[in-house]
């Protein structure tokens, strides 16, 4: 027999205006070409204040990719890595924030997917603290770090170079700051099963 639970979480949402995704990539082996999706989102909600029992949703347009060239841009969104006309978003799901250290540091698992796979990954995020800013909103700073293999998720596009190697590194270093904005409390109702029950 199902019966149902009310939880209140605190409900987030992104500050577009004050939040990045970017990412960077080393070229040629010698420096690192850098880029940025523009267009993203997330449902974000915590018990109170409490970032460890944060449920997390994040959204991304895959062809919201840009790097300051449009002819790579399009380069990338094409079947040789993003692929966007068939899997138009990137999303990241988690409810695994662990660990958190004297200065806010967190460990950040969450479930990736790209190009049609989904894996788990790990990132590292700290918690630049809680303010107000001048309209009242309460706000929370987050800084979000971690290196993926792209080839992990199918984006396995390379060129060899004459000298010996590949023109693109297949790790990608992943970079977020993130702002977000406190909404307010919110009632959820779950569905627990009688084995949910026995544990409460």
């Amino acid at each position: 027999m199902e019966t149902t639970e009310i939880i209140t979480r605190t409900k987030w949402s992104i500050d577009q205006f004050h939040s990045e995704i970017t990412f960077k990539v080393r070229h040629l082996r010698i420096a690192h070409v850098k880029g940025a999706f523009k267009i993203f989102d997330a449902s974000i909600y915590t018990i109170a204040k409490d970032f460890t029992t944060a449920r997390i949703d994040l959204w991304i347009d895959a062809s919201s990719i840009d790097t300051g060239d449009a002819k790579r841009d399009e380069h990338l969104k094409s079947e040789d890595f993003f692929d966007v006309l068939n899997h138009k978003q990137i999303t990241f799901t988690s409810n695994n924030i662990e660990n958190p250290d004297s200065d806010g540091n967190y460990e950040f698992w969450g479930e990736l997917t790209m190009k049609g796979v989904t894996r788990n990954v790990k990132l590292d995020l700290q918690l630049g603290g809680f303010a107000n800013d001048s309209m009242g909103n309460e706000k929370a700073g987050f800084s979000v770090i971690g290196k993926l293999n792209r080839s992990d998720w199918g984006l396995n596009w390379n060129s060899p170079m004459e000298a010996g190697g590949f023109m693109v590194s297949e790790e990608v270093i992943i970079s977020c700051d993130i702002e977000l904005i406190n909404l307010g409390e919110t009632d959820l109702t779950m569905q627990l099963e009688p084995a949910a029950l026995l544990k409460m």
